[in-house]
């Protein structure tokens, strides 16, 4: 199942979506944890032919591109470089490397260091807590990033929300945030973010007769979300991911290239 990759798209259908960006495609990859890709180099060349076959606006990475060591990146960056669209990312909470064994604190604040640099190498767009503004034409749209944040204690929470909107002013607000339990613990009814894209759960890497494993640990483990609050129809979709942690295996759950197309609502 690893060795499965797929492609599944999903339009947002808003009526917040500016005329401009009616048709506009994204590409969501998430939780590369690429020591599973090592050795598999023809499997992610797989992967990027997948993206670039898409023809994205843009991609978005919601973290992970880690499991535990930022050495892990190198000898595939060649290929990720291979990414013809824009790429914005995220951090997950892999990619702070605390499932390592460091000598120090230092040792550990160099390697997350590493891990952001190589995205630089890559050409990303690191959005750690920040947002930016998309365009077309007079229509614009915020792309927003935060830091990993989790309802969960066993994953540390670093973003702050507050400091990545500051300006975010844009009629359609696009939020990357890599767990999804912040979804509904702070941005849902809390902001007027219209579409949160998250992973993490990788959906447990596993699916048997319909049965998620997953769901006993994630309200909302995998696909599309959406609820109306006050501040409108708010959209969350959950990335399966593409790597693995654990145990080397999918079953039942392929990786999972998203293709997210926003249309306006008339």
């Amino acid at each position: 199942g690893r060795e499965r990759f797929v492609v599944k798209e999903t339009d947002i259908v808003s009526a917040a979506v500016p005329e401009g960006f009616d048709g506009f495609r994204m590409v969501q990859i998430s939780d590369l944890h690429l020591r599973s890709f090592s050795g598999r180099q023809k499997s992610l060349e797989r992967v990027v032919d997948k993206i670039n076959a898409q023809r994205p606006d843009i991609v978005v990475f919601t973290g992970d591109l880690v499991t535990s060591h930022p050495d892990e990146i190198a000898p595939l960056a060649e290929i990720l470089g291979h990414i013809e669209a824009p790429v914005y990312s995220v951090m997950g909470n892999h990619d702070y490397c605390p499932y390592n064994r460091w000598s120090s604190a230092a040792e550990q604040l160099e390697a997350v260091r590493e891990v952001r640099e190589w995205e630089e190498r890559l050409g990303w767009t690191l959005l750690d807590y920040r947002n930016v503004k998309l365009a077309r034409g007079a229509a614009e749209i915020s792309l927003i990033g935060v830091q990993n944040i989790s309802a969960m204690r066993q994953f540390a929470s670093r973003g702050d929300l507050g400091k990545a909107m500051m300006g975010a002013d844009a009629d359609f607000k696009i939020l990357l945030s890599h767990d999804p339990t912040f979804w509904r613990a702070g941005v849902l009814g809390a902001t007027d973010i219209d579409l949160t894209l998250s992973g993490h759960t990788h959906n447990a890497q596993l699916k048997l007769l319909g049965w998620e494993p997953s769901r006993l640990m994630f309200r909302e483990n995998s696909g599309l979300y959406r609820e109306e609050t006050a501040s409108g129809l708010q959209y969350l979709y959950v990335n399966d991911g593409l790597g693995e942690t654990m145990f080397p295996a999918r079953i039942g759950v392929p990786g999972e290239i998203s293709v997210i197309c926003l249309r306006r609502k008339n």
